[in-house]
């Protein structure tokens, strides 16, 4: 399905889109906010070198979670929504009758917490601008000014979710076999000395057929794990790296490395205070102080616990204009692509980034804290 033109297209090589048509809902929702079709999206001057990288998050900085400070009851916010629907046992709530730009600051305290508790909240219908979506982004943390990928003109900090454009921009065509970015289980800025909290993807424009996108929780994957097991991977770190690579100015003939921080694999959310299992397939290098072969060996059946068990997944079929809420201190996620490109898909995304990550030993896991048995 072609989208609708909205706006002019001067050329391939001048148009910030590359020759891509805006699809009409996006074109629409800009307009509204104030934004010029014609100058979207912007781009970034990124960086080259790693110390560059290196340099643009390197002070930690006090996070105090919105979550932490909510009524338990959530009263506010679930007396608020028409109808609360939780879509599996372990992850995944969707809220009917509310509007995200309209919450009071104890309904985002609430809705915070909820997300801690449930790892992704879903609304549909939702009238949100990409200014608004920032300052929620704000309320919640740091939010994230993405140094690779294009933003919203304006609003620094709004990531432009438009498949078409990435593949256009590697020039590395998708395919069936071969979809690529998203489509892998991951989790999102694993290599930030504070990574990210709380994501909030909005999609204006949706394919009709696919597209889904699915969820594991990190709570429940520690929970599969067998007690001696737990023990064992308690305490451990890993290396954690980013998705893009850059060039050592003092040895730029090395070729292309990539950000590296140590982190625990097992990680403590503040407002909950469970444990979670936080290691993905596509981003965690190796457990500090095992030969690479133990390590690949654990790490690899861990990624299965998070990418195997249907039981602690959730997977939601998107519309136009719903917004999905998850937190990556305790999930991994994954984009389906079986649409393949052939209708339309647009979003935007904010990242709230979050504390360091820290372990407790005395933590209780989320079945431990609920009461319930293994």
């Amino acid at each position: 399905m072609a989208p609708t033109a909205t706006a002019d297209v001067e050329s391939p090589t001048t148009s910030p889109t590359l020759g891509l048509t805006l699809p009409d809902n996006a074109a629409k929702r800009l307009v509204k906010a104030g934004i010029d079709p014609k100058a979207y999206p912007t781009r970034p001057q990124k960086p080259e070198y790693l110390d560059q990288v290196y340099a643009i998050r390197s002070e930690l900085r006090e996070h105090i979670d919105p979550g932490s400070r909510a009524d338990r009851s959530k009263r506010a916010l679930l007396s608020a929504a028409s109808k609360v629907v939780h879509l599996t046992a372990h992850i995944g709530t969707e809220l009917h009758g509310l509007q995200l730009a309209q919450l009071t600051d104890q309904q985002k305290d609430e809705l915070a917490l909820l997300i801690a508790e449930r790892s992704v909240v879903f609304l549909r219908d939702q009238d949100i601008s990409p200014q608004q979506q920032r300052a929620l982004g704000a309320y919640f943390g740091v939010v994230e000014v993405h140094p690779q990928v294009p933003q919203v003109p304006g609003v620094p900090g709004v990531t432009v979710m438009w498949p078409d454009l990435q593949i256009k921009e590697n020039s590395r065509p998708a395919s069936f076999r071969q979809p690529g970015g998203a489509a892998r289980w991951h989790t999102d800025l694993v290599h930030e000395a504070q990574p990210a909290g709380i994501t909030h993807l909005h999609n204006d424009t949706v394919p009709e057929t696919g597209g889904d996108t699915l969820w594991s929780s990190g709570y429940s994957a520690y929970d599969k794990l067998s007690p001696d097991f737990r023990k064992f991977v308690d305490g451990k770190r890993a290396v954690y790296r980013s998705a893009h690579r850059y060039v050592d100015r003092d040895d730029p003939a090395a070729g292309p490395k990539f950000v590296e921080r140590e982190h625990p694999i097992v990680r403590v959310h503040p407002a909950t205070g469970w444990k979670s299992l936080w290691v993905n397939r596509a981003m965690t290098v190796r457990i500090v102080g095992l030969d690479q072969a133990e390590s690949d060996l654990i790490l690899n059946y861990l990624y299965d616990v998070y990418e195997r068990n249907v039981d602690i997944q959730v997977r939601f079929k998107w519309s136009p204009h719903a917004s999905a809420l998850w937190d990556n201190r305790i999930t991994q996620h994954i984009a389906s692509w079986d649409y393949e490109g052939n209708e339309p898909r647009h979003g935007t995304r904010v990242t709230s980034l979050a504390e360091k990550p820290f372990f407790d030993a005395e933590a209780p896991s989320r079945r431990e804290a609920l009461g319930l048995d293994n």
